[in-house]
């Protein structure tokens, strides 16, 4: 039997814990050994099983290589607690396993858990205002209707649809989005979201939908730093400042001497010490009681890396903005630790990335009731956090941008009539209800006569307009609408009584002035010599 992986779902601890069980009952070897003068078949000692398991552990890439020897003893110390060994004289059910060579072996049977039953969750159908929706008390019937003040060109493009069967329509009304509204759009898609990264029929099993709060979501998305970093509005829930302090002078040295923290050997190690120890004594871990099943659950993504990223984003979205500030700051400290070269080490005999790891894992994700396998899930999960915190810990611009586009759609109140390129916004309640095909084409013959009859008259009364200009837009009338022009002009004598011509002015005499109009012809000499 070969360690797979356990996808993400809902009891994923659980499964975790069988498989290990399983595998370690199958697969442990188990030879003879003598204790005191006494040899016994089929067992091992406590030194060959943490040998192991540990490898074993090492290798599953449920758990990874960061799993330690430490680790390991726990997990034997569990083992041993629920009988799945015992000792070599029938002893279990305390955790005094060592790593030593006392002798144990495995009971006749080693029962696996049963999976929990929880009471199933009631479905909370999350409702958005839509454009069909009817407000309570109101009826289709006897609605009034605000007419539509239209020109002639909107009527035109409105009625004209096709000659058929007009379709029905439904009531239409503008709500406005309250702010609950809007809270519950941001609840509603980021757990839709989240449920299909997670490729979930529900998300029932893996988290209590009552217990995610929509605000807590909008404030870790918009109440955020230039780096990033939530900030709060209750000051008091932020991190005592000797803490922040602390923090900022192991994440930035060796520049500590410019905070005029008071230096000693072994210094470093008693600042580290006092950070451990406020993170160690929080009453809840940073992701949550409610929240450990999802995290767990997302821990079987890790093959997927990028999904794997993108669902931790979104579970770190539900967290309360304290504690999604407190992540923040400590993920910095650890990464930041791990990477300076210059930083003493902090504890003989232990790596600072593994001091780290087995530090804060239980203060990050830990399980209200008891699990057997909360230490290796939050290493694992601790680890992933350390390589990736920039990532996480960033809000996912995708999700928030089509939450805002689909608050931004349900906003906007417009009506687009077929055949019209143009947008209606109504102001006030309106509805159609279905005609027959001979009350439409009643309709349309007959109730455009009025609003092009009006259009006629303006153009025909309007000063401003040229003589030729006027003949022009009245031509184009009479073309696009004969019949209306028509009634207008029934015969060629009204049409031209609305351009009369202009009397022709008489020719003028053109009278030739001269010098001398009456002057006698006189006879000239003659040039003749």
């Amino acid at each position: 039997m070969e360690p797979r992986i356990v996808g993400p779902g809902p009891y994923r601890a659980t499964k975790l814990w069988n498989e290990t069980i399983e595998l370690f009952r199958t697969r442990m070897p188990l030879r003879k050994h003598r204790c005191r003068f006494k040899s016994y078949e089929r067992c091992f000692t406590a030194a060959e099983a943490v040998d192991w398991l540990h490898d074993l552990l090492r290798c599953n890439q449920n758990f990874g290589p960061e799993v330690t020897r430490k680790q390991t003893v726990q997990l034997l110390k569990k083992f041993l607690k629920n009988h799945v060994i015992e000792d070599i004289k029938g002893k279990w059910g305390q955790e005094d396993f060592e790593d030593n060579g006392h002798l144990y072996r495995f009971p006749p049977s080693s029962p696996l858990k049963p999976y929990p039953k929880r009471p199933p969750y009631q479905k909370d159908t999350i409702k958005f205002p839509e454009w069909n929706d009817t407000p309570p008390g109101v009826s289709q019937e006897n609605i009034p209707v605000r007419p539509l003040v239209m020109n002639s060109e909107m009527w035109y493009k409105r009625h004209s649809i096709a000659i058929g069967e007009v379709p029905a329509c439904r009531l239409v009304y503008r709500r406005q989005l309250t702010e609950a509204n809007v809270e519950e759009i941001w609840k509603s898609m980021t757990l839709s979201h989240l449920q299909k990264i997670l490729g979930l029929d529900s998300l029932e099993e893996v988290l209590d939908i009552k217990l995610v709060k929509s605000k807590f979501i909008i404030h870790n998305v918009y109440s955020v730093s230039q780096q990033g970093v939530v900030i709060l509005d209750d000051k008091s829930k932020e991190l005592p400042h000797w803490v922040l302090s602390a923090m900022k002078c192991l994440a930035n040295w060796p520049n500590c001497s410019d905070l005029k923290q008071p230096m000693y050997v072994g210094f470093e190690k008693d600042v580290f010490k006092t950070i451990a120890d406020y993170y160690g004594h929080l009453k809840e871990p940073l992701l949550t009681f409610h929240l450990f099943d999802a995290f767990v659950s997302v821990l079987g993504l890790l093959q997927e890396e990028k999904m794997a990223i993108e669902a931790f984003q979104i579970c770190c979205l539900l967290l309360p903005p304290e504690n999604r500030r407190k992540l923040q700051l400590l993920m910095k400290m650890m990464t930041r630790i791990c990477s300076n070269k210059e930083m003493p080490p902090l504890c003989d005999g232990l790596g600072t990335r593994t001091l780290m790891i087995q530090t804060f894992s239980r203060c990050i994700l830990c399980s209200k009731d008891e699990v057997d396998l909360d230490e290796l899930l939050s290493a694992r999960l601790v680890t992933f956090l350390m390589d990736n915190y920039q990532d996480i810990l960033k809000v996912p611009l995708a999700l928030q941008t089509s939450i805002e586009e689909r608050v931004a759609h349900l906003r906007r109140v417009q009506i687009k009539y077929p055949g019209a390129d143009m947008d209606i916004t109504l102001s006030a309640p309106s509805f159609c209800r279905q005609i027959s095909p001979e009350e439409f084409e009643y309709q349309r013959a007959y109730g455009s006569q009025e609003p092009l009859a009006a259009l006629l008259e303006e153009v025909i009364t309007d000063a401003k307009l040229s003589r030729k200009e006027k003949k022009k837009k009245l031509k184009q009338f009479q073309k696009s609408y004969p019949e209306v022009y028509q009634e207008r002009f029934p015969t060629p004598e009204s049409e031209a009584l609305l351009f009369p011509e202009k009397p022709k002015p008489k020719p003028q005499m053109v009278m030739w002035a001269l010098k001398n109009p009456f002057q006698p012809f006189q006879r000239t000499r003659s040039f003749r010599m």
